[in-house]
């Protein structure tokens, strides 16, 4: 009989140790192959107790029973699934059609787990202990799940296509060669992608991975402090939720869920730059109570971004900048603590459609967030929150924002026009206090009026004129454009000339301030 007619007829090679015989034949019959000795130190797959020859496998043999193995046992399916194995030597399935489940549990790696280009229907590796995965490329039919590896060489899903969900909640990978601890460049999922409580220790690479339903991270925690990003996601879409939230520690039955209070949360922590440039959210971008620890040339990026909602309510960050240029969201969740100090806001040509504060926000403050994000005047930012405050009712905040872009204006102006801008401001308030005018017309005109009344007034017509009127005078010198009878009738002279004349020049300052006052808000209108 030669050696493939023998195992295609089920028979075991000769060549195999007694761990893989028994290996051979569970797969056969498609059970669990359990090596593990119950002692949790001795089994844990990534300390430092060694395993011998009784617990061992040789990969080539595990890549036989995978791409050319023997048929299942009658009324059974093949598969591998093994607890507490290790394998020893390189795993390459690069470039294979692996039709049976595989399922590794608590498994330990001498080598690298080759896989790019590989075709799976579901592949599973829990707690296992791998230096590196290379998985290129790889295309699963149904679930690619990696919880609580460890991965000290880094893993690369580049341009990868997982059928349905990708798992690396727990998982830890460091960086590799290139500073990389997990490069899914390309990456496509057909469902969820979940990595909660996660630990990168490198740059974390989507650029533009594409996500089927929602990108969970939360609770994970992303380290790359030496280098420009941890979280480097460019072009990424997300049908649903991104979500940079807590998760829930100590229970299963928390994740993708929020935890409820009292329950010991672990924070999405990230300490290095994130980018999310041009990236498509469906649902929202949530970054409820997110931890940023930046450099002062790191930024959180978030520049062209579109999404129906953005959650921005998590920590300040105290160095490095936020950057939401030209992003485009119509509800902008915010919290005041959460916005960075001035000089470390970008704004310019964010886009959004309403305000939803979460705790108190007062207008004051709100200018304050519009004027740290300007270093240098502009005037969109203050004619966006003004249209957004306007939409919801809020006229006279929406003023209020206007007269404080003028004020910004003003400082920018040569002298001459920043004089003229502080006379509007203090008469009218640039028109968006058109009431102040009245006021001040008011305390002239009684001012007027009593200091007239002791002035000597001889009349320009000895044989008519109209009865002397300090009331109608002083009036009809405020008013440049009506004519009450009054200020061409009567000779002044002295310092009483002087007063007509501040007071003729006062009422076209205050005339025309309320008209430009006036002219703005009908353009508005």
């Amino acid at each position: 009989m030669t050696e493939g007619a023998g195992i295609r007829a089920g028979d075991l090679p000769d060549d195999l140790t007694a761990a893989e015989a028994g290996m051979w034949q569970a797969f056969r019959n498609g059970s669990v192959y359990d090596l593990s000795c119950g002692d949790f130190t001795v089994d844990d797959p990534h300390g430092g107790q060694p395993w011998g020859p009784e617990r061992t496998v040789r990969a080539r043999i595990v890549c036989w029973l995978l791409l050319d193995g023997p048929p299942a046992l009658a009324g059974r399916v093949s598969a591998l699934k093994l607890v507490g194995v290790r394998i020893a030597g390189t795993l390459d399935l690069a470039g294979g059609q692996v039709t049976p489940y595989v399922e590794l549990t608590g498994c330990r790696f001498d080598e690298e787990v080759r896989l790019p280009e590989a075709r799976f229907t579901t592949v599973r590796l829990v707690d296992c202990s791998v230096p590196r995965l290379e998985a290129a490329r790889v295309h699963t039919e149904g679930d690619l799940h990696l919880p609580r590896c460890r991965f000290p060489g880094g893993v690369r899903l580049t341009d990868a296509h997982i059928g349905t969900d990708l798992l690396l909640n727990q998982a830890i990978a460091y960086r590799d060669r290139g500073g990389r601890s997990i490069s899914a460049d390309g990456l496509t999922v057909g469902q969820d992608l979940q990595a909660e409580m996660l630990e990168s220790y490198g740059e974390f690479s989507l650029r533009g991975a594409q996500i089927g339903v929602s990108l969970s991270l939360r609770g994970a925690k992303l380290a790359n402090p030496y280098a420009r990003f941890a979280l480097n996601a460019p072009q990424l879409t997300v049908e649903r939720t991104l979500y940079l939230t807590p998760a829930g520690v100590g229970s299963p039955l928390l994740s993708g869920t929020t935890p409820a209070r009292g329950t010991r949360i672990q924070r999405f922590d990230c300490r290095g730059g994130v980018r999310l440039d041009d990236g498509r959210f469906g649902d929202a971008v949530d970054l409820e109570r997110a931890r940023f620890d930046l450099t002062d040339d790191q930024e959180l990026s978030l520049r062209r971004v579109q999404t129906p909602e953005l959650r921005f309510l998590g920590d300040k960050p105290q160095q490095g900048k936020v950057v939401l240029s030209g992003a485009r969201v119509v509800n902008l969740v915010d919290r005041a603590s959460s916005w960075p100090d001035a000089g470390r806001l970008h704004m310019g040509g964010f886009a959004y459609e309403n305000l939803v504060p979460q705790g108190p926000f007062p207008l004051t403050e709100r200018l304050d967030w519009v004027s740290a994000a300007t270093a240098e005047y502009a005037p969109e930012p203050y004619e966006r929150l003004a249209a957004v405050l306007r939409a919801a009712g809020e006229d006279e905040d929406a003023r209020e924002v206007l007269l404080a872009k003028q004020r910004r204006r003003r400082e920018t102006l040569p002298l001459a026009a920043k004089f003229w801008g502080y006379v509007q401001d203090l008469a009218v308030a640039y028109g968006y206090r058109p009431g102040r005018a009245l006021v001040w017309m008011a305390v002239l005109w009684a001012a007027g009026t009593l200091a007239f009344a002791h002035a000597d007034h001889p009349p320009l017509n000895a044989g008519g004129h109209p009865v002397w009127s300090p009331a109608l005078f002083t009036l009809d010198l405020l008013l440049p454009v009506i004519d009450l009878g009054q200020a061409g009738q009567w000779q002044l002279s002295g310092g009483w000339q002087w007063l007509a004349a501040v007071l003729v020049l006062v009422g076209w300052i205050l005339a025309t301030t309320v008209a430009a006052g006036a002219t703005r808000l009908l353009r508005r209108s």
